[in-house]
């Protein structure tokens, strides 16, 4: 590959918003099914989940002294918290210097990942600009939320970011490619060579392959791709070409990190190439077969199934019933075409603060039952109705932002792994 060559491929992705990173893997002989670890905020009602990684991990290298589970992070007071942190800190810096990692390649990585649902969900490594990104509901940049973000979950989850020396990627970002095409065919590539790393993943959550994509052919074919796609842009609107699918707080805390740098830097040489201005995410098709759009559930604690219910009844875009096996359920049907969190989070907002309740947001029905059913919570669980995904980066670009917590790319098990690095600070 000539150096003039890579550099335009690498300015045309520049353009885009995204980049070839510098990746750290395990060295060979490590046992990725105990590196590999589900992505922090799942299972966040169940500590026993957690517990049982780490009797798995048994003491081998292992994502899961680099992460901090949020299970825990609300639930620890602030010396504990400041204590795992400072643990992972420390696991970063003995992973480094103690050769854990083979040398960095410079690559995007292709994936194929296997779930209990599906045999193939492909995606896509690489580093996107968070000078291209903004969560405020009132921006239009290139990369943007499709989501709600809460502001007030931001400073805890920058205090783990905030120069930490590596960076583990549980960031899902979408592309609006209908005839699924483009990472298809950089999967084609990939192939021709061995992979990288092949591994089943832990507690029954499928399996993982990754390619390396390190050609200047490949790289062109990022390129090519992406414009082919941001050029879809309407006249007189904002290119809008990534969507974050999965993982919309940590790229929000990526950013509120990086702006704190940039401020603190201001002036100092080379600022604009500090790896903190990148966040490494995995790239997916929207439209791939073996991503399913699911509701985010939710558990109301401290109430009780009569009252939630005549709070609900006020909306009339909504049917809510008790579910005919458990009646500290409640089933929500849509009937209006607007998606429901946009009626019902405002109302449980409202609910929860007056009486004083709390709010969790849970992947999966079977999770939902499981508090319901535990009379020591006093919880009410609702289930909300299925998501549509054909769309959604129409209504996104027209009217921002869905309300938090509206849709999941699959269930917990399925969420993205952490496996590849990067290095931060």
């Amino acid at each position: 590959m000539t150096e003039t060559k890579a550099g335009e491929i690498h300015s045309r992705l520049a353009a885009l918003g995204a980049a070839v990173p510098e990746i750290l893997l395990p060295q060979s002989g490590t046992d990725l099914s105990k590196w590999a670890l589900v992505a922090c905020d799942q299972f966040t009602q169940d500590p026993g989940y957690w517990n049982r990684a780490k009797e798995l991990v048994a003491g081998a290298p292992s994502c899961l002294n680099l992460i901090f589970p949020e299970v825990f992070l609300e639930a620890e007071g602030a010396a504990d918290r400041s204590r795992r942190i400072q643990n992972i800190r420390n696991s970063m810096n003995s992973y480094i210097n103690e050769g854990i990692f083979a040398p960095a390649r410079h690559c995007c990585v292709y994936l194929e990942r296997s779930t209990p649902r599906h045999p193939r969900r492909r995606g896509l490594v690489l580093a996107v600009d968070l000078e291209r990104y903004d969560w405020a509901s009132e921006s239009r940049p290139l990369i943007r939320s499709t989501e709600g973000t809460i502001k007030e979950r931001l400073p805890s989850r920058m205090e783990i970011r905030r120069g930490a020396a590596l960076e583990l990627p549980h960031i899902l970002l979408l592309i609006d490619d209908e005839e699924d095409r483009l990472i298809p065919a950089l999967g084609e590539i990939a192939r021709r060579q061995g992979p990288l790393y092949e591994t089943p993943l832990m507690m029954d959550s499928g399996s993982i392959g990754g390619w390396a994509l390190d050609t200047e052919e490949a790289w062109a074919l990022l390129a090519d791709g992406l414009e082919g796609l941001a050029a879809r842009t309407a006249p007189g609107e904002s290119p809008f070409l990534f969507a974050v699918g999965d993982g919309n707080h940590s790229l929000a805390t990526a950013k509120a990190v990086w702006e704190e740098y940039k401020k603190v830097n201001a002036g100092k040489a080379a600022l604009d190439e500090h790896p903190a201005r990148w966040a490494l995410v995995e790239l997916e098709n929207i439209y791939d077969p073996g991503i399913d759009f699911e509701p985010i559930h939710r558990v109301i604690f401290g109430t009780e199934p009569p009252e939630l219910l005549q709070a609900l009844s006020v909306i009339e875009s909504l049917k809510c019933r008790p579910d005919a096996s458990e009646s500290r359920v409640i089933r929500i049907e849509n009937l209006s075409a607007a998606i429901a969190t946009a009626s019902l989070q405002p109302l449980l907002d409202s609910f929860a603060e007056q009486r004083a309740c709390s709010m969790d947001y849970i992947h999966g029905e079977e999770e939902v039952f499981r508090l319901a059913a535990d009379p020591a919570r006093r919880a009410v669980g609702l289930i909300l109705p299925p998501v549509r995904k054909d769309g959604l980066f129409k209504t996104i670009n027209q009217g921002g932002p869905l309300p938090r917590k509206s849709f999941s790319m699959g269930d917990a098990e399925e969420k993205r792994f952490y496996l590849e690095c990067r290095r931060l600070f």
